[in-house]
């Protein structure tokens, strides 16, 4: 036996997609043991994981780190009564200024001076979280960042990464 479950496989796959969402829970179930076995069948040598980290930490290497100047949590004063105050965060790289409200319903945000930009919610290992700034450099997204998070802005060939944060 090759360590995959061969009726997992007939179970999740039928040769038909039929979007049924039962199915995707088999599909996950058979993604994650093909993943096992190909990590046991044909593991990724250490050296070219090295590689692989490497050469992403340079992806942004002429980027500016924007500094975390205000964050609400550390500098500002408590309100009485208010339990659910949302979290303010101010980054600042040389003339750029970017203000960013921290919700439960997402981030709201907007760039200073204003201006269109490109902006990247980063949240560690899983894909980053696209969204545009608007000429008047205001941006929201619909989901809040779950755990560590910076944000990369690009504006023009100007690129902007701020400091991670926990949510």
């Amino acid at each position: 036996m090759n360590g995959i479950d061969d009726d997992a496989f007939d179970d999740a796959y039928d040769g038909e997609p039929n979007g049924d969402d039962s199915d995707d829970g088999a599909m996950g179930l058979l993604e994650e043991e093909l993943r096992r076995a190909a990590a046991v069948l044909d593991p990724l040598p250490p050296g070219l994981l090295q590689i692989a980290v490497d050469a992403y930490a340079l992806h942004d290497l002429d980027a500016r780190v924007a500094e975390l100047t205000f964050d609400s949590l550390v500098d500002a004063l408590p309100v009485r009564g208010v339990t659910d105050a949302p979290r303010m965060l101010t980054f600042t790289a040389g003339e750029v200024t970017l203000d960013v409200e921290v919700t439960a319903d997402g981030l709201l945000g907007q760039l200073l001076p204003p201006g269109a930009a490109d902006i990247e919610v980063l949240n560690g290992p899983q894909p980053g979280t696209q969204v545009r700034a608007d000429d008047m450099g205001r941006f929201t997204t619909d989901t809040p960042p779950s755990g560590p998070f910076a944000l990369r802005l690009r504006t023009g060939s100007d690129v902007i990464i701020t400091e991670w944060l926990r949510a």
